[in-house]
């Protein structure tokens, strides 16, 4: 079983977590945890979802954190795991570009400042004559 799977009952998950099944109902309302639902509507918690809903009460009991303030760190600590994907995703990207980069210059006939922007601009004077009519 995976830690996401929604498998567990909500008696199950409430026991699990030390929580009264009403308190998980009362979470779920709030958006505090996302149980997953059966055809009947009946909701299933994951492993996951049991290690939360301790976060939830950690930080409530022993850090004193009301309930919306409790909503609002895990949302950022949602968004934070996001970000950190969408990062790591931007860095394998950058680092194949490079690559494909190296080998494009292997391949050709221009050397790398020619391929690549630079920041420098050039100082040099060209001087430009009209063709005589001869």
């Amino acid at each position: 079983m995976d830690e996401h799977d929604k498998v567990l009952l909500i008696s199950v998950a409430a026991q699990l977590a030390g929580m009264h099944p009403q308190t998980l109902r009362q979470y779920d309302r709030m958006g505090l945890v996302e149980p997953g639902r059966t055809a009947g509507g009946g909701r299933r918690y994951s492993l996951r979802d049991v290690e939360l809903l301790r976060e939830i009460q950690r930080l409530s009991q022993e850090d004193g954190v009301n309930l919306a303030g409790v909503k609002r760190i895990i949302g950022l600590e949602r968004l934070v795991g996001e970000m950190r994907e969408q990062m790591t995703r931007m860095a394998e990207e950058l680092t194949e570009a490079r690559q494909r980069l190296e080998e494009l210059e292997t391949m050709s006939a221009f050397p790398r400042r020619e391929l690549m922007r630079t920041s420098r601009t050039s100082t040099a004077l060209v001087i430009w004559q009209r063709p005589s009519d001869s």
